[in-house]
């Protein structure tokens, strides 16, 4: 499995976790404790993002 492979998963779930957030906190079940739960999964995933955009550009520049 290639840093390809998982930049798209990464994405993927990136996406799936923002989208349960939006979906959820417009829902009669959202609360801080649900909140907090997403905010750990999604933090994480931003910064896994930040860095396959900085791997991508600094790969494209040397090419």
């Amino acid at each position: 499995m290639g840093v390809s492979e998982v930049s798209v998963i990464s994405v993927v779930c990136l996406i799936a976790l923002l989208s349960a957030s939006e979906i959820l906190s417009a829902s009669s079940l959202w609360n801080k404790r649900l909140a907090t739960m997403l905010n750990l999964a999604i933090i994480p995933m931003v910064l896994t993002f930040c860095l396959i955009v900085c791997y991508k550009v600094v790969d494209v520049i040397n090419h």
